[in-house]
C-alpha cells in the first residue's frame, strides 16, 4: 500500500482537456466525457468481450455517460461552503446501476479542479491510492515524528519522506499511514488544498473479515489498524474537502445478493458512524439514456446483429436488461 502512495503522491496527474466531454454526431442525446484519445474504428471489434477489471478495453478508450446522479454531486461540491464540516454523500443503488462511474466522474472533476484526491478504489482490499494535484514536496509535515532513538521526521519536511519511512522500515508502515491521512486531514482545514476522500465499497469498513487468529476466531474490522485509520477519514471532524462514499454488494459475502439500501449494507454501526449523510441513488437507465447507451454501441459497431438496428431489438434488449446498465453490457457483448 505504501509503495502505490509513493508512486502517486510524487507525480502530478494530467488529464488532456482537449479530450473532454464528447457528444457524436449521430447521437446528439449521447453524451460521454471522454479521458484518453481514440483509437480508429476498424480496432474496435478487435477485442471481443473484456474483463470486468479494465472494462474501458473494449473500446480502446475510457469514457462514461453523464449522468444525473454524478451531476446533482458535482452541482453540490461547487456550492459547497468549506469553512463548515466535510459533507458526506453517499452513493448506493441496486448492482450494476453505475455507482462506481459516478464516483470516477466526481474524482475527475475534482482532478481538473486542482483538488488533492485520497481514493480508495477498494474498500474490501483497502489499496490505496493518492492523487494530488500538487506536488508531494510541496506538501509539508506540521509537527516531528520521532520514529526510534535515531530516526526522526522534523517539521516541514516533505511528506514524502514520511511514506518512504514506512516503505523502508516494516515496523513503521502502519504508523505512516496513520500520519499521512492525518496530516492530509489537518492541512486541508488549514486551506492549503481542497481535499476529496473517495472509497467505494465504504461497507467493507463495517463488514465481517475473513483474517483469523491463531486460535482460529476471526479478526474484527477494528482491530485492523489500516480499516481504523480509514474510518476516521471518513468522519466529518475536518473541512475544506469532501467525502464521497459508494455502497457496494461486491464483497459483502454475508448480506443478502439483493441487499443495496444504506442500512441493510452497512448494518447499524456502520449506519451510525457516518451519520448524517446525503444518500445519493443511482437508478437503471431512464429512456434516454438507455438509448443513448445503444446508440454509443451500434456507432462503434459493438451491436451486429441484424435486429439490433430495430424497434423490436431494442425493446427485447430493454426487457432483458430491465435498463440495468450492467445486464446491458452483458448482453449486447454477445450480440
Amino acid at each position: 500500500m505504501l509503495k502505490g502512495i509513493r508512486r502517486l503522491i510524487s507525480r502530478v496527474h494530467k488529464v488532456d482537456p482537449g479530450c473532454f466531454l464528447h457528444t457524436g454526431t449521430q447521437a446528439p442525446q449521447s453524451i460521454a466525457a471522454h479521458l484518453d484519445n481514440q483509437v480508429p474504428l476498424e480496432s474496435h471489434r478487435a477485442i471481443s468481450r473484456t474483463n470486468e477489471s479494465d472494462p474501458v478495453k473494449t473500446f480502446g478508450e475510457a469514457c462514461l455517460m453523464v449522468r444525473k446522479p454524478a451531476l446533482e454531486l458535482l452541482h453540490y461540491l461547487k456550492n459547497t461552503n468549506f469553512a463548515y464540516p466535510a459533507v458526506r454523500y453517499l452513493v448506493y443503488g441496486e448492482k450494476g446501476t453505475g455507482k462506481t462511474l459516478s464516483l470516477c466522474h466526481v474524482i475527475h472533476f475534482c482532478a481538473k479542479q486542482d483538488w488533492l484526491i485520497l481514493h480508495i478504489p477498494d474498500g474490501k482490499n483497502f489499496l490505496s491510492f493518492l492523487q494530488p494535484a500538487k506536488d508531494s514536496k510541496l506538501i509539508k509535515v506540521q509537527e516531528k515524528y520521532v520514529w526510534n532513538k535515531r530516526e526522526s521526521t522534523e517539521k516541514g519536511s516533505p511528506l514524502g519522506e514520511v511514506v518512504e519511512q514506512g516503505i523502508t522500515r516494516v515496523k513503521n508502515a502502519t504508523d505512516a499511514v496513520g500520519i499521512v491521512l492525518k496530516e492530509l486531514k489537518r492541512q486541508s482545514s488549514l486551506g492549503i488544498f481542497r481535499l476529496l476522500v473517495a472509497v467505494d465499497g465504504v461497507n467493507a469498513l463495517w463488514g465481517r473479515t475473513t483474517l483469523k487468529r491463531e486460535d482460529k476466531s476471526l479478526i474484527a474490522p477494528e482491530e485492523l489498524a489500516l480499516i481504523h485509520n480509514l474510518r476516521k477519514m471518513v468522519k466529518n471532524d475536518w473541512h475544506g474537502g469532501a467525502i464521497v462514499l459508494t455502497l457496494s454488494q461486491t464483497g459483502s459475502v454475508f448480506k443478502p445478493r439483493r441487499a443495496y439500501l444504506p442500512q441493510e449494507l452497512l448494518g447499524k454501526e456502520g449506519f451510525d458512524a457516518l451519520d448524517p449523510f446525503i444518500p445519493m441513488l443511482v437508478s437503471n437507465y431512464t429512456p434516454k439514456e438507455f438509448e443513448s447507451c445503444l446508440q454509443y454501441y451500434l456507432e462503434n459497431n459493438w451491436l451486429q446483429h441484424e435486429k439490433a438496428h430495430t424497434e423490436d431489438g431494442k425493446k427485447e434488449l430493454l426487457f432483458l436488461s430491465n435498463a440495468n446498465p450492467w445486464q446491458l453490457e452483458r448482453l449486447c457483448a454477445y450480440l
